[in-house]
Order: structure tokens, then sequence, then C-alpha cells
């Protein structure tokens, strides 16, 4: 699949996004949506459950690269799985942070820093 400017956007998966954004987001994934990463708190632009590839992230800033995952209880035996999908994305240039949703739920702040850092971090390479 060859890159252009929209990240390896996948149409096809634009329904499951779509449905994932709006039915079956995680208690977790909406914190860190609404407490962090929403327009009016994050200080880039971040986009929810984005297809990239053949896959579906949970968030992604395209500006920087940078794809943060949310492991709630379906993430838990799928392992191999979930090594595969992070790799491919890696593959393709990306950044990846993954934190679990106990983790998002009760050290909110601490998730917050580091994805901070890591914006920080990415946008001092982009220059």
């Amino acid at each position: 699949m060859k890159k252009y400017h929209n990240n390896f956007y996948n149409k096809d998966l634009l329904l499951f996004a779509r449905e994932l954004r709006s039915e079956k987001s995680t208690k977790g994934e909406r914190r860190l949506w609404k407490s962090v990463l929403c327009n009016k708190q994050a200080p880039i632009r971040f986009l929810r459950q984005r297809p990239i590839d053949q896959f579906i992230v949970d968030f992604f800033a395209p500006t920087i690269g940078l794809i943060i995952e949310i492991d709630g209880n379906s993430h838990y035996h799928n392992d191999k799985y979930d090594f595969y999908r992070q790799q491919k994305l890696q593959q393709l240039g990306y950044t990846f942070l993954r934190f679990s949703e106990g983790a998002v739920l009760n050290q909110l702040d601490d998730v917050t820093k580091q994805i901070l850092y890591a914006i920080h971090c990415l946008k001092l390479k982009k220059q």
C-alpha cells in the first residue's frame, strides 16, 4: 500500500470505525478522549477510531504519526495479534503508545504526562 497524505487511510473500514466511535467505545477510551485528547484539551489534533491500513486504531495524531491504544478486556487474550498489529503499524512509520484501561481510569494524570511528553518529543523530531 502506498503512503499518501492520508496516512494509509482505509475507507473500506469507515463504517466499522464509525460504529466503534459511536456505540462500542470503552469507558477508558471515552475518558481519555474527553479529558485529554479532544480538540479543546490536546495541543495537537487527534482522531478517534481511525482506519489505518487494515487496522482501526483507538487514537491517532496525523501530524506527528502517534497512535495511542487503550487495552481493555478484549485485548487480554490477544497478545500475539496486538504485537503483530503494533509491529505492522510501526513498520509504516508510526509511534505507538499503549495503556491499559485500568491505567487510564485510575492513573489518568500519569497517562496524560506520558502522552504530552511523547507529543513534545515527536513535535521536536518533526522540526
